[in-house]
């Protein structure tokens, strides 16, 4: 993943990031309140050694002192240390529970001890640093024999007596609220990159980059209003999603400029991925463009094109396969535009082996010499063979590629399907992407989305799109 994949997760993900985030606050606060305060107080001794007075002998003392005070710094733990205390200021702790409360350091190169007592108590902390200072001292002349001179080889000086604290050093509530928060953050973005890690849909242009190299002809944005609104290029003619398949007709006019092959399938991997709306809405700008478009409805199982144009017929392609019908007699102008239908006819019992007959290779060679331009509105791939079948014969297939409702596994065996029948993924059209967030669609303020009923609920089970007028073509 590149950096700008990171910020992308970032961006999808920021409401788990920001969630957890306040809840690490919630969580640092919460545990500052029920947290109870505890008081720290430090007292510090002086570790001497003494000696005659001479330099030398100073500078060993010194040496010595430095080279044992961690030793002393240890026995401040020690029982024979916090017996006395516990005796003295009549505590209600054995010796382990007051060492849990009482620990020793002495800074590097230095001769001095800091004994810390800790307690519930501001008072009660400080009373024990200073009664463990004085025993510390006691002890310390004690388990050090004397010399003949009577004068102790160490002495052991109290520096600085404990003060009571007049503020608790726990909770630390901004510290406790600052690991919270630092602890959800991490949370947050760990959450963030694993959904995204997990997430087997299609989402953006990167998605499907990873699993094919056909090029991605275009995008159309997501709208709820589909249903009552199929066709965007002839009632809202001036929109940006009317304006997105206008893009797309212009890319599809450089796609593999110089082939003589301009018939493309109109395919998805599933059901419900907006391929018929797709295909009329990219018909009809097509032919506004001058190009002579010949639309047919090759979706011989559950054909939606006519509902969607507006057009009804008895006869159509099943009968010029069959040889019931010429294309001349069955083919229909819509409107006075050069965009031409061929609807689906009669729903046959073999619908793959009428597409891949003899026949339809015959059809389409005439039908290509006869249009600029034909587009199949073919069944999806996965759930039968028809559109793979019928693609191998033309010049590829346009597969659309719905975001946030395709998985990638579906994509992959779409694209797998093709390419065992030898036929050519011409390009994809990302369908019903995002109005909004990292995914979305880009120079579009609003949204275009479809559906595909094939056999399943979905958004292209619409009312038919207003008639227009109707002439054979001769």
């Amino acid at each position: 993943m590149e950096l700008r994949d990171y910020l992308r997760v970032l961006r999808k993900g920021w409401i788990f990031i920001v969630a957890l985030t306040l809840l690490g606050v919630a969580v640092g606060s919460i545990y500052s309140i029920l947290k109870q305060p505890e008081y720290q107080a430090t007292s510090k001794v002086f570790v001497s050694v003494q000696s005659s007075g001479s330099i030398s002998e100073l500078t060993q003392g010194s040496s010595f002192a430095q080279g044992q005070v961690k030793s002393y710094a240890d026995i401040v733990t020690t029982p024979v240390v916090l017996q006395p205390v516990i005796a003295s200021l009549g505590l209600n702790l054995d010796v382990q529970q007051l060492a849990a409360r009482v620990s020793a350091t002495s800074p590097l190169d230095t001769v001095i001890v800091e004994i810390t007592a800790t307690d519930p108590n501001a008072r009660t902390a400080s009373e024990i640093a200073n009664a463990v200072a004085s025993s510390f001292q006691s002890t310390v002349a004690n388990l050090v024999p004397a010399p003949t001179d009577g004068v102790p080889p160490v002495k052991i000086t109290v520096l600085q007596q404990a003060l009571i604290p007049a503020a608790p050093y726990t909770p630390n509530v901004p510290l406790n609220i600052g690991i919270g928060a630092l602890i959800g953050l991490l949370l947050g973005v760990g959450v963030a990159i694993l959904r995204e890690a997990l997430d087997t849909r299609i989402r953006n242009e990167h998605d499907v980059e990873a699993i094919t190299d056909a090029p991605i002809l275009g995008g159309i944005a997501f709208d709820a209003r589909t249903p009552q609104n199929p066709l965007v290029v002839k009632d809202d003619p001036r929109s940006p999603r009317a304006e997105s398949f206008r893009t797309l007709r212009t890319n599809l006019q450089f796609l593999n400029v110089g082939d003589t092959e301009r018939s493309f399938v109109i395919t998805s991997s599933v059901p419900g991925e907006g391929k018929s709306t797709s295909a009329a809405n990219l018909a009809i700008v097509m032919a506004l463009s001058g190009q002579k478009v010949l639309i047919i409805d090759a979706d011989l199982r559950k054909p939606k094109l006519g509902s969607y144009l507006g057009l009804e017929g008895g006869a159509g392609l099943t009968d010029i396969l069959v040889g019931r019908a010429q294309p001349n007699e069955v083919i229909q102008r819509w409107g006075e535009t050069n965009l031409y239908v061929l609807l689906a006819g009669k729903i046959p019992p073999n619908p793959s082996e009428l597409l891949g007959s003899k026949a339809m290779v015959n059809l389409i060679s005439a039908l290509e010499n006869t249009f600029d331009t034909v587009l199949f509105d073919a069944p999806p791939l996965l759930p039968v063979t028809d559109a793979a079948v019928l693609a191998r014969n033309t010049g590829g297939a346009l597969l659309m590629v719905a975001a946030g409702r395709a998985h990638k596994s579906q994509l992959r065996g779409a694209v797998t399907a093709l390419t065992n029948v030898g036929a050519k993924t011409a390009g994809i059209v990302i369908t019903m992407l995002p109005t909004r967030g990292p995914d979305s669609y880009g120079y579009s303020r609003y949204g275009y989305g479809y559906g595909y009923g094939y056999g399943y609920s979905s958004v292209d089970d619409t009312e038919p799109a207003t008639s227009k007028p109707k002439k054979r073509v001769r």
